[in-house]
């Protein structure tokens, strides 16, 4: 049954049936159309209020729940439901496992339409919350505010936010008060912040008049309790900048590396700034089995370190090293699973398109007296052809960690042309993922396969593929 509603459809009693796409869950109209709907979880039984028809689809939101779901779970944040970060919160983890675990079996039956074989079990993560070792806060003048706010006569005081914004919308920013994906002294250090800004009258950005002096915060953390913190200034008010960062060193004295950039650009992307050291060192080291790994402020690092570690361990087993064996590890990054793996090779060659990646990864093996590493600059498609091969020795097994786009066609055509014994395939993406493995089909068979969850409360999972030559 359904009734319109100001040119707005709602159905009744609708069950919900699939954990979807990007963190929405799955029904079926009367109609027989699909329905996308948020917060909600495979299981509930809800009214749905339908916001945007397509021509097989429903978008919409629950506005009356019937039935709960026995899978369903009391999210424990405040901000759940309005963030959009942890779309998951409200589901038992061992059901977000399920559905991340079918996703990846999905996304290669249906897409790579190869042979594979039995699915290892997805690999949990032991910490569910306070996982993150990276995490990115806007400022706003201008906070999002809740229905209840806008209906209200009452003044609504300071509207400052430091936050995350809120899905699909630039300019809007959701004051945080508490975030349970990194571990503390993030929590602090974030409202310290606010409240020293809001008390001093330091001005919060204004994205649409591009005007105020706080843009962004970002905290890195690492396993070995060290603390990077990263002020995003958007106008050059010396004065008021360290009046700013001498209060948090001041504060808290734990922090390692205190850094800021003035970026009065259009977008707030660091990679293309000219970032300051304020206090301590310009990075911060993770270890892991003894190796330390230096990550500055345009550092890519997987953003579990806990995880990273156990992915990495599974990589490692699925190329099955006896300590002979030429390695190249392709989108290498900074070289961290390059050197996780090279005690059990004898020699492995990294590839990789970012030049100050390729520098960390150097000064990163010379830290860690490693001796088989070789890194190179370079695009993938360009740089590993015949005549780099030649130069660095045929590979016997090939790590690939590609971008969530996958691997470029040229990579591919190269990687079946020299066909090494082994390729094992780390993605972060499994939609892609299958994509180059049908590709890779006529000269390889998929022998193992291994989901990895990075990121409890989420929809993203990462993957593990042994390819070896038929």
């Amino acid at each position: 049954m359904a009734k319109k509603n100001t040119d707005k459809v709602v159905f009744h009693q609708i069950k919900v049936l699939d954990a979807g796409a990007k963190g929405v869950s799955v029904a079926k109209a009367p109609d027989g159309k699909v329905v996308f709907i948020p917060n909600v979880v495979p299981g509930d039984v809800v009214d749905v209020q339908t916001f945007k028809k397509r021509k097989a689809y429903y978008e919409g939101k629950a506005v009356h729940f019937h039935e709960y779901s026995e899978h369903r779970v009391e999210p424990i944040c405040e901000h759940f439901g309005v963030c959009g970060g942890c779309k998951w919160q409200n589901m038992k983890y061992s059901q977000q496992l399920y559905y991340k675990q079918n996703e990846v079996k999905n996304h290669l039956q249906r897409i790579g339409k190869i042979e594979l074989p039995e699915f290892e079990p997805i690999l949990g993560s032991e910490k569910q919350f306070f996982y993150r070792n990276k995490m990115e806060f806007s400022f706003s003048n201008s906070r999002w505010l809740t229905e209840k706010e806008i209906d209200s006569t009452e003044d609504l005081g300071n509207r400052n936010a430091l936050g995350f914004h809120i899905p699909k919308m630039w300019d809007k920013i959701l004051d945080i008060n508490k975030c349970h994906l990194q571990e503390d002294p993030s929590n602090a250090i974030r409202n310290e912040v606010k409240d020293f800004a809001n008390a001093h009258g330091l001005t919060f950005f204004n994205p649409r008049d591009h005007e105020g002096l706080l843009r962004t915060l970002m905290l890195r953390t690492a396993s070995t309790g060290e603390i990077m913190v990263l002020i995003q200034f958007f106008e050059n008010d010396k004065a008021n900048r360290e009046l700013l960062l001498d209060h948090l060193y001041e504060k808290f004295p734990q922090i390692t590396s205190l850094q800021y950039v003035v970026n009065n650009k259009a977008n707030d992307t660091l990679y293309d700034t000219d970032i300051k050291l304020y206090k301590g060192r310009d990075y911060i080291l993770e270890e892991m089995e003894g190796l330390k790994f230096s990550i500055n402020a345009k550092s890519f690092y997987q953003t579990n370190s806990d995880q990273a570690y156990e992915l990495y361990k599974i990589t490692r087993d699925f190329a099955g090293l006896t300590g002979n064996e030429i390695v190249y590890d392709l989108y290498t990054g900074t070289g961290t699973i390059a050197q996780f793996v090279s005690k059990n090779a004898k020699k492995v060659i990294g590839v990789e398109s970012v030049p100050e990646a390729i520098k960390d990864a150097k000064l990163n093996a010379e830290r860690n007296e490693i001796t088989n590493c070789e890194f190179f600059v370079g695009d993938m498609k360009v740089v590993f052809n015949d005549s780099f091969i030649a130069q660095h020795g045929h590979p016997d097994v090939i790590i690939t960690d590609p971008p969530r786009d996958g691997m470029h066609k040229d990579v591919i055509e190269q990687i079946m042309k020299i066909a090494p014994e082994k390729v094992v395939y780390v993605s972060c993406n499994s939609a892609t993922q299958a994509r180059d493995l049908a590709l890779m089909d006529e000269k390889y068979k998929v022998t193992r396969v291994r989901p990895v969850d990075m990121f409890p409360q989420t929809h993203h999972v990462e993957n593990v593929v042994l390819l070896e030559r038929r």
